[in-house]
């Protein structure tokens, strides 16, 4: 059986179906479906139904038609009759929920080697009973991953130079970041971290830039203590320990980014890092979507198969009106294919 990539439908009360037939359509993404075909996990009827709605109120609107699509039907009981657009509930989050576990199971399984996700809302899966910080926490569950990070990849239209951002720490208060960050789960993070870089990029010799936590990087202490405490130390063991890779930090945050900006919207030649390990949310995000907002993709690193997603939400203000940006899952898609290949390119050679 040739590679193969699922596309979990995600939640269908927002605007994860607009979004999967708007990519779908796009020439760009045609081309790349092409050399991989992709199979919607979701519903038929639900495509269908989203398909004949938007052609009908916007007649120039670009979709793929479902009748042309390959789709693993996932029956779910009345499903049209439960939804209601822009409003996620126990049955929208029921639906996207079983759609990924069966996207997963599938990959197990062997059927794909690949998952792009559409978005999901939290709390429809909680209503739904389904208990979970996220879809990463049920990939990760599935596939018996102890090891696992959030990885956010954008390639510049500008200069065509790729963002590769890790964050060490994800969906937590600010106020608990200092107490989570440790040796320990930076040495877990950098090691998933040129282990990607490795198996899903080709990259063996990577530069990585870590961050500072505090500002100036805790101006030797006298703006926060952590980097003289531990992190100093840590980049100086990991240097040790990794001596194929350079290993820069901790670089005081204000400026960790001017050189990711230069090297995304050119105008000088710099020499831009491989990849950037970022501390905590914020700190990574508000640099990758400043840069690349419409095009940034959220990779899971560490699982047994590739997973990529947009970096949106539901937008459950916009569902069923036509206006969403598929430029993200777009690039979500084309970097599934990407990796798929990569991934068998490396296991060939190694």
């Amino acid at each position: 059986m040739g590679q193969r990539v699922a596309i979990a439908l995600g939640d269908p009360a927002g605007i994860g179906p607009e979004v999967v037939l708007k990519a779908l359509a796009d020439p760009t993404v045609g081309q790349t479906v092409g050399q991989m075909p992709m199979t919607v996990v979701g519903s038929r009827s639900l495509l269908q139904q989203t398909y004949e709605d938007l052609v009908a109120r916007m007649p120039d609107i670009v979709l793929a038609n479902p009748k042309d699509l390959t789709v693993l039907d996932v029956p779910h009981p009345n499903l049209e009759q439960a939804i209601q657009l822009g409003v996620g509930n126990a049955a929208s989050g029921d639906a996207s929920f079983r759609y990924l576990q069966t996207a997963i199971d599938r990959t197990l399984a062997g059927e794909f080697q690949g998952i792009v996700t559409a978005p999901i809302a939290k709390s429809a899966w909680k209503a739904a009973g389904h208990v979970y910080p996220g879809q990463t926490e049920l990939l990760a569950e599935k596939s018996g991953s102890q090891r696992f990070g959030m990885l956010f990849v954008a390639r510049s239209p500008h200069t065509a130079w790729t963002l590769r951002t890790l964050l060490a720490t994800t969906h937590i208060p600010l106020r608990s970041v200092p107490d989570v960050l440790s040796p320990a789960l930076l040495t877990l993070k950098l090691d998933l971290l040129i282990e990607c870089l490795h198996q899903d990029f080709g990259i063996t010799h990577p530069r990585i830039a870590v961050a500072g936590l505090n500002p100036h990087s805790g101006e030797q202490g006298q703006l926060g203590h952590e980097e003289q405490d531990w992190l100093i130390a840590w980049l100086n063991d990991m240097r040790d320990r990794f001596p194929q890779i350079t290993l820069e930090g901790p670089i005081p945050p204000d400026t960790l980014w001017v050189k990711p900006a230069q090297a995304w919207f050119g105008g000088q030649t710099v020499q831009a890092h491989d990849a950037y390990l970022a501390l905590y949310h914020d700190q990574g995000l508000i640099p990758v979507k400043l840069m690349a907002f419409d095009r940034a993709v959220n990779t899971t690193i560490g699982l047994p198969f590739v997973r990529t997603s947009p970096d949106h939400g539901t937008a459950f203000d916009i569902a069923g009106k036509g206006i969403a940006d598929a430029t993200s899952f777009q690039a979500a898609i084309q970097l599934a294919i990407e990796l798929v290949q990569q991934r068998s390119l490396v296991n060939l050679i190694d």
